[in-house]
């Protein structure tokens, strides 16, 4: 399934900065920065599961928020990029 994962971090104490890192950190395990805190990833229920169990864990649940949206499929039918796209298309051959 294709999820669309954000999440805004309270950064003004240390211990939040060090969440977002950890945030961040946690997001590029399951998919790839689209954003600065937005991520595309593409997993199955399992891979899911843990995602959510990784970073709930680390967010503060009364300071942070995190968001995570199913995309509809097939997305190159529902997601339109206006200006510079660093996605990759793993299904594409990785060697030309």
């Amino acid at each position: 399934m294709h999820l669309l994962v954000t999440y805004d971090v309270t950064t003004e104490t240390a211990a939040g900065r060090r969440r977002l890192r950890k945030v961040c950190q946690g997001c590029k395990n399951y998919g790839q920065r689209v954003q600065k805190s937005v991520f595309e990833c593409d997993v199955d229920e399992v891979e899911r599961e843990r995602m959510i169990q990784a970073l709930t864990k680390i967010i503060d649940l009364k300071e942070d928020s995190l968001r995570i949206y199913r995309l509809m499929e097939p997305t190159g039918q529902h997601i339109t990029v206006y200006g510079w796209s660093t996605k990759i298309n793993f299904e594409d051959p990785l060697i030309a």
